[in-house]
């Protein structure tokens, strides 16, 4: 039935105009009248109409060489979008679906200098859980969330943050050396997930994933954390397809495609990232 709606309020005009303007999106640069004819089978009279009143309207405009690229209208409207984005709101299903899924508590945190900042939770409904609250600051350098946070970071921005890094020793596993770390956060980018094995807290382990935003970079970072009696080693590998998942719905919620690469030389989002 929806799909029927669908085709009936279908304007195939507005759809025409919509899928040129798409083309302009996935170049990423300018094209010509013979290149956007190629691309999108339109005959010239036609194409030279819905061009016509895409520049005129602003989203799309034309050089003296006869070549058209994305108009200011189209910068407005990505730097309005850009801001309505809200990582709670985009994340919020993914972290009750992994609640529900694995009965354990789920985290969201974003970065802030030197630690990771919680802003969104839901506990585990079992008795035993773990204790956290939004707006808590945890350690980058011990926590499954942190180490996702440094690891795909750019090396300059990586190389000052592991500088001003306090490798504080919080239980028997913590990591005790800045190459020790340097190690773990290439395994980390190896795998696409992080685990803190009661590093940060005696009991407590937990798996990490990255959220990419529009940019290509991590934007912040989705964890399941749980008692070590229930988060055994085999059971985080069983949840890191699970949370890899969620973290990859959410980037595409906030805007991440094939053609956002991140900032980091020598750093892509994992393949099954992209849309």
């Amino acid at each position: 039935m929806g799909s029927a709606v669908g085709r009936r309020y279908q304007i195939n005009s507005l759809q025409r105009g919509l899928s040129l303007l798409n083309l302009f999106a996935g170049a990423g640069t300018t094209l010509d009248f013979a290149r956007i004819a190629e691309l999108s089978n339109l005959p010239p009279s036609t194409l030279h109409r819905f061009l016509v009143n895409l520049q005129s309207a602003g989203y799309l405009s034309c050089d003296e060489a006869g070549d058209y690229r994305l108009g200011v209208s189209c910068v407005l409207l990505g730097q309005a979008a850009i801001g309505a984005l809200d990582i709670r709101l985009a994340s919020r299903p993914y972290l009750q679906e992994l609640n529900r899924r694995t009965r354990e508590t789920v985290h969201l945190t974003v970065p802030n200098g030197t630690s990771a900042v919680y802003v969104d939770k839901i506990d585990s409904p079992e008795p035993l859980r773990i204790h956290s609250r939004i707006g808590s600051s945890v350690p980058l350098h011990c926590t499954a969330v942190g180490k996702v946070l440094l690891a795909y970071l750019p090396p300059t921005e990586q190389s000052s943050i592991l500088e001003r890094l306090e490798l504080k020793r919080f239980t028997v596993h913590s990591v005790g050396s800045l190459q020790e770390l340097q190690a773990e956060l290439r395994r980390v980018r190896k795998k696409g997930y992080a685990c803190d094995l009661e590093e940060h807290e005696p009991h407590i382990r937990c798996i990490a994933a990255p959220v990419w935003d529009h940019t290509g970079a991590v934007h912040g970072s989705l964890s399941i954390t749980g008692p070590a009696v229930r988060m055994t080693i085999a059971r985080i590998r069983e949840l890191a397809p699970l949370i890899q998942e969620a973290g990859r719905a959410i980037s595409q919620e906030l805007g991440f495609r094939r053609t956002a690469e991140a900032r980091c030389s020598g750093i892509r989002p994992p393949k099954a990232a992209q849309k």
